[in-house]
């Protein structure tokens, strides 16, 4: 019998595991595995074999979409974490080739997201102090589990020059990408980053054009998808991560509910992308009160196939979003941490692990991820 008729929603579970694309990128299922901060770099910025192993499991395991964690554009102020990897410099290049071509080996397509932290960043090997659109403290505290402490700075408000500067870091970065044979990038404008901190009202104080109602609080956002997408070429895939949400503020929501989403999502639309990468901590849910989810929203408004993330680690959730036609692809994070194999196991009718937070404390890097299933596999059932 057909392992997955026997599943509630079989046919959105059918469509997941079906083969399909993005661009002009052929995929094996509509399974991609969301990008997540694992600070396992060298104090250089370079990758390393533990994260070739670590990103080739999840090929191994079925997923058809990689995503990797945000790599530093610049070597000014984008770095975000120590041990976060760049896209900066030949070296760091060099050092993703043998990963990309791992996960191509094993059968699925891999996409380097390219991130500035701003106001956020808690480790810049390059420079002191913080930089973002306002000098507004962000909220909340730094993440202990990526070697934060205490409040975040308050940061130095960028120039129109730092600006350019930002917008021209995401395009050589996108190069560098396609030519270390990348099959696209991902510009993260979500979860409280630098792109986002422009679009918030409540860190992006400013006068000039980059700042006032959301069609001008886009504006950053416009111009490093419009340079991103002039360097790189038509054929390359490029698309664009959102959130309500933000790693200092998690319950954040767009001030002008619907109405607001309409705006940024048409003008993301509007823009030469390939696909929309929305992440909610339920994916399902509401995003306003009495209205649809984020990912319906955006394919409603943005015309774009969207990535739908947040909690869709249950096959049921992620079937019942594909069944309801809220979106075209499901990425994991928490749910591909625990389950490398999340497709396959689907595919087989196999049980799913559980999370367990364990395997990101006290740091969440692939260090004491190890360790963690060490100790998992030495304690008896």
């Amino acid at each position: 019998m057909d392992a997955l008729a026997t599943m509630p929603d079989p046919d959105g579970l059918r469509r997941l595991l079906t083969p399909s694309a993005i661009g002009s990128m052929a995929l094996r299922n509509r399974m991609a595995v969301a990008p997540m901060t694992r600070v396992s770099a060298g104090s250089d910025g370079r990758a390393t074999q533990r994260m070739a192993d670590y990103y080739a499991a999840f090929a191994t395991g079925g997923f058809g979409l990689v995503i990797t964690e945000g790599l530093y554009t610049d070597t000014a102020h984008s770095q975000g974490y120590l041990f976060q990897p760049g896209l900066t410099d030949t070296g760091q290049c060099d050092a993703w080739k043998p990963i990309v071509e791992g996960v191509h080996g094993h059968g699925a397509r891999i996409i380097a997201q390219l991130m500035h932290a701003g106001a956020l960043s808690q480790g810049n090997a390059f420079r002191t102090g913080t930089r973002g659109p306002s000098a507004v403290r962000p909220k909340g505290r730094q993440m202990i589990f990526y070697r934060g402490s205490g409040e975040y700075p308050i940061p130095d408000s960028m120039s129109e020059p730092d600006v350019r500067a930002v917008v021209i870091g995401f395009a050589e970065a996108a190069v560098r990408a396609r030519d270390t044979g990348f099959d696209g990038v991902e510009i993260h404008a979500a979860n409280g980053y630098l792109l986002d901190q422009f679009l918030s009202e409540g860190t992006n104080l400013r006068q000039d054009r980059y700042g006032g109602d959301v069609v001008r609080r886009m504006r950053l956002i416009v111009e490093v998808v419009d340079a991103v997408r002039k360097a790189v070429g038509l054929d390359f895939v490029v698309g664009l991560r959102i959130s309500q949400g933000k790693v200092n503020d998690l319950t954040h929501k767009w001030s002008g509910g619907e109405d607001e989403a309409a705006a940024i999502f048409g003008t993301l639309g509007g823009l030469a992308i390939d696909y929309l990468h929305t992440t909610e901590h339920e994916a399902w849910q509401p995003a306003f009160e009495a209205t649809a989810s984020l990912a319906a929203l955006a394919k409603r408004h943005g015309r774009r196939p969207v990535i739908a993330n947040g909690g869709l680690h249950r096959p049921s959730r992620a079937a019942g979003l594909m069944a309801a036609g809220e979106a075209d692809f499901v990425s994991l994070g928490r749910g591909a941490l625990a389950n490398p194999d999340w497709p396959r196991r689907v595919a087989g009718g196999l049980s799913l692990d559980e999370f367990d937070g364990a395997l990101l404390s006290p740091i969440a890097d692939l260090e004491n991820a190890e360790a963690y299933r060490r100790r998992s596999a030495a304690t008896p059932d």
